[in-house]
């Protein structure tokens, strides 16, 4: 009973990864890898890869500048206060992309509740880049935000306590031992974001639209080059996915050498602190 057992575990876990895996390595099967090379030449491609990485970039600074204080300040509070910002944290990650798009578009469209804001100082921000940066923060901030929230909960608040009795200010246990000692889970959770916003499409084409060289994202011009040129869609796939994957494996060894952990988990439920 007890081989049996282990064979149907091994059977199921074959299956899982082979349905996972399968796809990802059909698209480097489908075109050779020259071709693939090439058509990532292309001007599609590379309006769309600057494009990407414009956005992104300004998007990581904007998660790290506002998010980082964020997150220490909620892994500070009551838990009953904790619960109801971290549901608010984690909502943008069950929205379908949908959704989101048409909240972002509603809330800083010509039409939206900000819209008159906006229209008095001369800014249009839907259908710019403007508004693939404001897609890409709202759907991987949380990425960032809830791991920060669980890195800054584990850290032993005897630390920061001892820090305050030798004469520390509220300000300097923030940067000189929380920060430094938090510091493997920001940079896990800043390169899951920053993955996250690789691969944004939903909210993005529907509050930004997806003009080359303006507005169209690496994931975006995928959808369009369906239609016009399967390799290059192929090609730009192929390079996400190579891109996705040394993210993730980055993420795996940094924490692995910062911690001597196992393993990372992103959505475990936050170390309460002792009382």
């Amino acid at each position: 009973m007890s081989l049996l057992f282990r064979a149907g575990l091994a059977f199921a876990t074959s299956v899982a990864l082979a349905f996972l895996v399968l796809p990802v390595v059909a698209i480097f099967l489908r075109v050779p890898p020259g071709e693939l090379i090439s058509a990532l030449g292309t001007d599609a491609a590379k309006d769309a890869l600057v494009v990407t990485l414009e956005t992104n970039l300004v998007s990581m600074a904007l998660i790290i500048l506002f998010g980082t204080p964020a997150a220490y300040w909620i892994a500070t509070r009551g838990s009953r206060l904790r619960d109801v910002v971290v549901t608010a944290v984690e909502l943008p990650l069950v929205l379908p992309p949908a959704v989101a798009g048409i909240g972002l578009l509603v809330a800083f469209g010509r039409l939206g509740l900000l819209g008159g804001t906006f229209d008095a100082l001369g800014i249009d921000v839907a259908f710019t880049k403007a508004a693939v940066v404001l897609a890409v923060t709202f759907v991987a901030s949380p990425f960032y935000l809830r791991t920060a929230i669980a890195s800054f909960e584990v850290v032993d608040p005897a630390l920061p306590a001892a820090a305050r009795t030798l004469g520390a200010g509220p300000a300097r246990v923030f940067g000189r031992v929380m920060l430094p000692l938090a510091r493997s889970g920001l940079g896990a959770g800043a390169a899951l974001a920053f993955a996250r916003g690789l691969g944004e499409f939903g909210a993005t084409i529907m509050f930004a639209g997806s003009l080359q060289g303006v507005t169209q994202t690496l994931s975006l011009a995928i959808y369009e080059q369906f239609d016009i040129d399967l390799d290059v869609a192929l090609a730009i796939s192929a390079f996400l996915i190579v891109l996705s994957a040394l993210v993730l494996l980055s993420v795996k060894l940094f924490t692995r050498w910062r911690s001597g952990s196992a393993s990372f988990t992103l959505f475990a439920a936050s170390a309460r602190r002792p009382t």
